[in-house]
């Protein structure tokens, strides 16, 4: 299977849009409730790999040049 860090990235920033999505709707009350911290940590994690995969995609566009 081949890695593409460009589709992998926009499927992981999807993720995270979902997630805070989801996030937002299960605040109730407050924000502190268990499953909207699990929503967002799940959020965060998709955000953050999302951004690795575009830097790595940067990386290699200039190791190209």
């Amino acid at each position: 299977m081949k890695f593409n860090p460009t589709s992998m990235g926009f499927f992981y920033f999807t993720m995270g849009v979902l997630f805070t999505y989801l996030a937002i709707n299960s605040a109730e009350e407050t924000i502190w409730s268990i499953p909207t911290i699990i929503l967002m940590l799940l959020a965060t994690f998709d955000f953050a790999v999302s951004i690795r995969m575009f830097a790595f995609l940067y990386k290699m566009k200039k190791a190209k040049k």
